[in-house]
């Protein structure tokens, strides 16, 4: 059986955050071809499901870097957390870095999810972290916390080395950027790649040829774990020489060109 993998944000998504009418035929041809589509995203849940068009694509969707495994009819298949203990350790390693932290929740992102960010000028984004009680999130009944997202501005990229810097020490975290001015930390047992893997014991089956698409460092663990990978036009340089092809940018519908035109998919 064949896997197609596909990143949402700067991957399936054009920049105006919608699906094109050629991906979404690409991918429902796909999945009349028996093939196995999958959205792996460093979204959480809610904000997938709010793109027009991904509940009717009927897709198994893995979110916040494989923390979280839904079928394609919305159930949850697996869910990995950070422990009490790590997020404060977390905490007390980040905050002396001046960035802004995100953490996502089963009950919504504090103080936002990234793209409640969007459109907000800097100073806007730096009072909502200045704002946050961070340490009162897991004072909350049944809190469930699963990633942490460092955030900087974007004049300040620089920082965020010293955010990976700082996070090697921990071996009970994986970390990557899905964006130059972010960097994104997860329970170790949350990768994308890994949840593809997850995927095949849990169903039992096995896939023959794994395909998938990305633009950003998240995207780099389904690349290792795939037949061949690709990355966007638009990913960064690094990201493009860790896969093993290129294809069209997000805004040129460049799943549905790889798909159609290379792998010759459907």
């Amino acid at each position: 059986m064949k896997c197609v993998s596909i990143d949402l944000d700067g991957t399936l998504l054009d920049d105006q955050h919608q699906i094109s009418e050629k991906n979404r035929q690409v991918i429902q041809q796909m999945k009349d071809n028996h093939i196995e589509v999958i959205l792996n995203t460093g979204r959480q849940y809610a904000d997938v499901i709010r793109v027009a068009g991904v509940a009717e694509l009927k897709l198994p969707i893995f979110c916040l870097n494989g923390s979280m495994m839904y079928a394609e009819n919305g159930e949850l298949l697996y869910e990995t957390t950070l422990a009490e203990e790590l997020y404060f350790e977390l905490l007390a390693k980040l905050k002396p870095l001046n960035v802004g932290i995100l953490v996502y929740t089963n009950k919504g992102g504090f103080p936002g999810t990234l793209p409640s960010l969007r459109g907000k000028s800097w100073d806007e984004i730096q009072q909502m972290f200045d704002s946050q009680d961070y340490e009162g999130i897991v004072a909350q009944k049944d809190i469930k916390i699963y990633k942490l997202i460092a955030v900087v501005n974007e004049t300040e990229i620089d920082k965020i080395d010293t955010v990976k810097n700082t996070l090697k020490e921990l071996s009970s975290v994986s970390f990557s950027s899905s964006f130059p001015n972010n960097c994104e930390i997860t329970s170790s047992t949350a990768q994308k790649g890994k949840a593809i893997r997850r995927y095949e014991n849990m169903k039992k089956i096995v896939f023959d040829e794994i395909y998938s698409f990305g633009d950003g460092g998240n995207d780099v663990t389904q690349f290792e774990v795939s037949t061949r990978s690709f990355a966007m036009e638009n990913a960064p340089d690094e990201i493009k020489k860790r896969a093993s092809d290129i294809t069209k940018s997000n805004n040129d519908d460049g799943v549905a060109y790889a798909v159609t035109e290379i792998l010759k998919l459907v």
